[in-house]
């Protein structure tokens, strides 16, 4: 499984909405968390490595209703740091 990062920008007053939406509907979605800024929520998902990004983040992601935008990254290496 590789990770996804997308950013969502929700029209005004859906954002809780979309995120129970996603919650809901997305079974590769990890963690969904509300943020300030430009973007009202950032979700990780993890897909298949045969899955085609582009396709997901269009047919799964921004066909949800109330979703305006989206910004997907693309990551190459996870660090973890030391936990006490």
């Amino acid at each position: 499984m590789r990770p996804i990062f997308v950013f969502i920008k929700c029209e005004m007053g859906r954002a809780y909405r979309v995120a129970q939406e996603a919650a809901d509907s997305i079974e590769e979605l990890s963690e969904l968390h509300s943020t300030s800024g430009q973007y009202d929520l950032l979700g990780k998902f993890y897909l298949n490595p045969d899955q085609d990004t582009g396709l997901f983040v269009t047919e799964r992601i921004q066909s949800l209703a109330g979703v305006k935008d989206t910004l997907t990254l693309i990551t190459f290496n996870a660090f973890v740091g030391g936990r006490s």
